[in-house]
């Protein structure tokens, strides 16, 4: 079985300031019962141990525990899976937590783990406290955010509701939740711009929705000639000659040409003999010399040249006699496209008509030059004969709309509504996406409360399932206590205890100690912890306890240890470790001479002076402690030995001397004044002796012991040099006041001296 053997190093630990371990000092046996006074270092050494049982390193110094037969650094103390389990000032605040007032709260759990989880179960219902608080703002928020959301929602509905409602129109009733839907779709399509309306836009599809029903009209029957054409037509005519006898003066006055020309034709008709206009008789080759010079191919020319002009008169009549349709008439969303329209094609028109009076115009002249070549000098543009096309587009989109009106006012309206969803998108979006983070929070929020939910139920359950039945505690803490004034009861998920059936909210140092002691107790039988291989430790475990408490604490200590694979029992407390000694020396075997033989060992602590500082060392306990029922028999062997002895002592082998002294005085005077109980100056102050003697020995004491008295101002640890004087005071005062005794005492220690001397 692994034991802890012996601790070879302890450096800067607490008062250990450099201990080792000494050669003559046995190592630890099955059981170990250290003594000490308060301040020698037992609760250092325990968390010694502790470390051990945590597996970690100590938080200040060096430490080297030997265990079988390996040196184990306290920096490996990580590496080591030793059974070990302490009892010790920690483990009570640990696992028995105080109230912030100082006592124990109304409802407690025993046991570090279940502490733990009791406080981590605290610590979650308070984070579950303030996360739902969040989760009401959060819903706080959620109803601001939704009441905005739907505030705008409603608010932009009425304004395409107002705007765009009329009998039959389908918006009478359009609401905040068509509004939402459609915006919602648009914002998914990601296609806003797609919806957004010029302002020559919107002020067509408002006039198209706004419109009244009108009758179709009829397309334009109009057709623009082609300029180039008949440019070419005429140049071609300009360009033609007549060959003939050529009259010269015919030739070279046009106008008399034409007179002549004429008067030909009527003396054709009426007779060649005469002139017509001067009934002279006419010259017969006259006639013949005119035809001549008025030939055929002349007369043909003038003929193609007039009908040409007849033609272009005739086209230019029909460009004057074009009738555009009323504007008037058409639906007005369609006459701004129409007067654009109308206005492209009265400037191709205008511009037609311009040229074909040119060209009349030129023909003319080429009527009266019949024998010249003229050219043609005007510019003939090309006419777009779309704009008719154009035109009629109008009125064809015009007549789509007769026939179909209801639709179109319908589409008209929507494009308008899905222009005012689209201009508000943004503003949409944001108050939607607010709504919807708000809604994700108190999602996210009420999955940390189902979470921290879940999570405190587990740790409820599991405390009740690691929860030790009250009946049995209250059993033990009754057989501890040595009374049944204390009762526990299950409660939510630890206990609550009372006194006298009434709730007991301050508890005593003793009766935690007792809580925290039982529970650790209990929990050397739990499947984790092989009692009869682990390593148990208690420090102190009858702190504060009264003397009948005392005896039953110890019965019930001995009962759940006693089959420990190694006990370790640190104690001051002078009456239990009486009994913790009595049990040892009765184990088997224990009486044998050979010391390695015997289960157990026996240890004290030794705190002295060093360079200024407190210093512990562990050593063999002193016989006197080890073999005699009492402290006092130590105590006072220790304080005679030193007023024996004359030879020169340090300072620091003086520091232990006036806390003996004070214990073996008051021991002594409450045996001897039992009825004085103001304190040792009274009690002192009623013994016949040197009074001067007596005011050294009190004031020494209340000096330099560790007590409530106030040190004297001119306090001066030099004055320690005069224990031993002080010292054999204090011995003449006992013998002075009991002889009897004083002698027995004497006695009694020369005797063990003799004894050690002889050994």
């Amino acid at each position: 079985m692994t034991r802890i053997n012996r601790i070879p190093q302890l450096k800067d630990v607490g008062v250990f300031r450099n201990f080792k371990w000494p050669n003559d000092l046995p190592e630890f046996s099955q059981y170990n019962l250290i003594y000490g006074w308060n301040g020698t270092g037992k609760t250092t050494l325990s968390r010694v141990f502790r470390a051990l049982e945590f597996r970690q390193p100590l938080p200040n110094g060096e430490a080297v525990v030997r265990i079988g037969e390996r040196n184990i650094p306290s920096q490996d103390f990580s590496r080591l899976r030793l059974p070990v389990r302490v009892f010790n000032r920690d483990f009570i605040q640990e696992n028995v937590p105080l109230s912030s007032t100082g006592g124990v709260p109304p409802i407690f759990v025993v046991g570090k783990e279940n502490v733990e989880k009791q406080r981590e179960l605290e610590r979650l219902k308070a984070e579950h406290r303030t996360t739902e608080a969040e989760l009401n703002k959060a819903r706080d928020r959620e109803n601001q955010a939704d009441g905005n959301f739907d505030k705008y929602c409603s608010s932009r509905a009425k304004a395409i509701k107002d705007k765009l409602r009329a009998p039959g129109s389908g918006y009478n009733d359009y609401n905040r939740n068509d509004f939402r839907n459609e915006a919602e779709k648009m914002a998914a399509e990601g296609k806003v711009a797609s919806y957004y309306l010029s302002d020559s836009d919107r002020d067509k599809f408002e006039a198209q929705y706004r419109a009244k029903e009108r009758s179709k009209l009829q397309n334009m029957v109009c057709r623009l000639p082609n300029l180039q054409d008949l440019g070419d037509k005429v140049g071609q005519l300009l360009e033609t000659t007549v060959v003939s006898a050529v009259i010269q003066s015919l030739k070279d006055d046009p106008t008399l040409a034409e007179w002549t020309r004429h008067g030909l034709n009527l003396h054709k008709k009426h007779g060649p003999d005469r002139c017509l206009f001067c009934e002279q008789p006419l010259p017969k080759s006259r006639l013949s010399e005119l035809e001549a010079h008025f030939n055929a191919e002349y007369e043909q020319l003038l003929k193609n040249v007039e009908q040409q002009v007849q033609d272009l008169e005739r086209l230019a009549e029909e460009m004057r006699s074009v009738v555009l349709p009323n504007r008037a008439e058409l639906h007005d969303d369609l006459t701004s496209d129409f007067d654009d329209a109308e206005a492209a094609f009265r400037k191709e028109l205008e511009t037609a008509q311009k040229v074909i009076g040119e060209l009349i115009n030129a023909l003319n002249q080429k009527g009266e030059r019949a024998f010249e070549v003229l050219k043609l000098t005007i510019a003939v543009p090309t006419i777009r004969g779309e704009v008719v096309d154009r035109l009629n587009e109008v009125i064809s989109r015009h007549n789509q709309v007769c026939d179909r009106f209801a639709h179109h006012v319908s589409n008209a309206r929507r494009k308008v509504a899905l222009a005012m969803i689209a201009e508000n998108l943004e503003e949409f979006v944001q108050l939607r996406d607010a709504a919807r983070e708000a809604k994700a929070a108190i999602k996210r929020i009420e999955n940390d409360i189902q979470q921290l939910d879940s999570q405190i139920a587990q740790i409820e359950r599991d405390i009740i399932e690691h929860r030790r039945p009250a009946e049995e505690l209250s059993e033990d803490l009754r057989k501890y206590l040595g009374h049944d004034e204390l009762q526990l009861s299950v409660k939510e998920t630890g206990y609550t205890i009372k006194r006298n059936g009434e709730p007991a909210n301050m508890l005593s140092e003793g009766e935690i100690t007792a809580l925290a002691l039982l529970y650790f107790l209990k929990s050397l039988e739990d499947r984790s912890f092989d009692k009869a291989e682990g390593i148990v430790i208690l420090d102190d475990p009858v702190s504060s306890l009264d003397a009948t408490a005392l005896y039953l604490a110890f019965s019930f200590i001995r009962d759940r240890t006693k089959d420990a694979g190694q006990l370790f029992i640190l104690t001051h407390n002078f009456t239990f470790f009486r009994q913790v000694r009595n049990w040892f020396h009765h184990l088997p075997h224990q009486r044998k001479r050979d010391l390695n033989q015997r289960p157990a060992r026996f240890y004290m602590l030794n705190c002295r002076q060093d360079s200024g500082q407190r210093c512990t060392t562990l050593r063999w306990l002193d016989p006197l402690l080890e073999k005699y029922e009492s402290e006092y028999h130590y105590l006072f062997a220790c304080v005679y030995r030193r007023a024996q002895d004359t030879k020169v002592t340090s300072l620091e082998e003086n520091y232990k001397l006036p806390n003996m002294a004070r214990r073996l005085l008051e021991s002594f005077l409450a045996f001897r004044r039992p009825a004085t109980s103001d304190g040792l100056s009274e009690k002192l102050k009623s013994v016949d002796f040197d009074e001067i003697k007596k005011i050294r020995i009190i004031r020494f004491l209340h000096t330099h012991s560790h007590s409530d008295a106030i040190d004297e101002p001119e306090h001066d640890l030099s004055r320690l040099g005069e224990a031993g004087d002080v010292l054999r005071d204090l011995l003449e005062l006992m013998e002075t006041e009991d002889k009897v005794h004083f002698e027995e005492m004497v006695k009694l220690v020369n005797q063990q001296e003799a004894k050690e001397s002889e050994e």
